[in-house]
């Protein structure tokens, strides 16, 4: 397990809500429910945060300072989309300036939803956010191991007969065929 998932930071970002979400996110922050006893911390700066947690719903002037903020936060990331009206518009998805959910602006890995979402759904929504961070990491991790890095495998191959390896005489074979094929024709 990583530090980031035993120590995630958070950026909140409030995407014109109601602002009934952003009062139950910071309710999750207070003693009551105290979302810092799990190492959890509240970030404005998307270099250090893990876990990137919109409420609200999208309207197009948003869609490019949300991308910026997505786009500056280094991998591994989740993206949170707190409240109905961050996952689908909510009861301003008609409206005439909204877009509709965060998911129109970037990808979104855990929906919470609820008007206004309530804490408890908020750190369970972290919590299957800290799952899906770890994994991302671990496939992050994964593919930045070239092949020359790992470990070569013998095979069946690499067998030696007759003082060269099989796969040596399987090449030397093809290449006489190819030279008689190609004095066949001529």
């Amino acid at each position: 397990m990583s530090a980031s998932v035993k120590s995630p930071w958070v950026l909140h970002y409030d995407a014109s809500s109601c602002n009934g979400c952003d009062i139950e996110v910071l309710a999750a922050l207070t003693p009551l429910y105290d979302v810092e006893r799990f190492g959890i911390i509240n970030t404005g700066n998307p270099k250090h945060a893990d876990l990137f947690l919109i409420t609200g719903s999208v309207n197009e002037r948003q869609v490019p300072i949300i991308r910026q903020l997505y786009e500056q936060m280094l991998e591994p990331k989740v993206v949170i989309a707190c409240g109905i009206c961050a996952c689908t518009g909510g009861v301003f998805k008609e409206c005439y300036n909204t877009l509709g959910g965060v998911d129109v602006a970037i990808p979104v890995d855990v929906y919470a939803p609820g008007c206004a979402v309530r804490p408890e759904t908020l750190i369970d929504a972290v919590v299957e956010g800290l799952g899906i961070l770890e994994e991302k990491r671990l496939l992050l991790a994964a593919k930045s191991l070239k092949p020359a890095e790992l470990p070569a495998r013998p095979s069946a191959a690499d067998k030696l007969v007759q003082g060269e390896t099989v796969a040596a005489a399987w090449q030397k074979a093809i290449a006489n065929a190819l030279q008689t094929a190609g004095q066949e024709e001529q």
